[in-house]
């Protein structure tokens, strides 16, 4: 007899977590193997439990759903990834598949539009949502095959993206070294280059630009 497939949510909205949970466990060809609700916890309880496939939403605390993906493609190559998400953009869609995301999905998606989602993404195609492929063709056609040059966001390394989501979340820097496992002195750095690349110049300002660059959900 076959194994069920295991699959791993990252969701930090209780309710649709949930909804993921009671559509998928009566599957004879799924099980779920684990669930987070923040960014680091979802690396963490990943690389401990294997899964065959992660249910992503990009929008997470404490570490962004694009690095997490990140790192778990990095180090678990052979985990698939379908991205679940309110943003229907091309913007986001390619910066999700050049992040090695398997698949994309938008979360008013029909119940039976995921499945054949998750299905697709295990058998090793890749899935976009008929919803936002339009918009990824529009995208190409308009001469936008990558996200290079379209943001400031892009001259941040990825450590400096993590430091400013956790800055436009409301943490202090002594908060952000202990989540991120790094001296007060790095973070204090790290928010330096960001205002200095991003030119911006107090708090509130980069939680403005988290926000609008979807880093956070809410302003903090």
């Amino acid at each position: 007899m076959q194994s069920k497939k295991q699959i791993f949510i990252v969701e930090d909205h209780r309710l649709f977590r949930e909804g993921l949970k009671a559509m998928l466990s009566p599957s004879p060809e799924y099980e779920i193997a684990g669930e987070a609700e923040d960014g680091l916890e979802a690396v963490r309880l990943i690389r401990k439990s294997k899964p065959d496939l992660v249910l992503l939403d990009l929008s997470m605390p404490r570490m962004s759903g694009f690095s997490v993906l990140r790192e778990i493609k990095a180090a678990m190559p052979e985990v698939k990834i379908l991205v679940l998400s309110i943003h229907e953009s091309d913007q986001y869609v390619l910066q999700a598949f050049e992040a090695k995301a398997d698949g994309y999905a938008i979360k008013d998606s029909s119940r039976e539009e995921l499945k054949v989602a998750i299905r697709s993404v295990l058998e090793g195609k890749k899935y976009i949502s008929p919803g936002v492929a339009g918009n990824v063709l529009e995208g190409y056609l308009n001469g936008r095959k990558t996200l290079k040059n379209k943001s400031s966001l892009d001259t941040l390394t990825e450590r400096e993206k993590e430091v400013l989501k956790l800055l436009g979340e409301g943490h202090q820097n002594k908060e952000i070294a202990d989540l991120l496992c790094i001296s007060v002195k790095t973070v204090e750095k790290h928010r330096s280059n960001i205002m200095a690349k991003l030119d911006l110049h107090n708090t509130a300002t980069l939680t403005t630009f988290a926000f609008e660059h979807g880093l956070i959900t809410r302003k903090a």
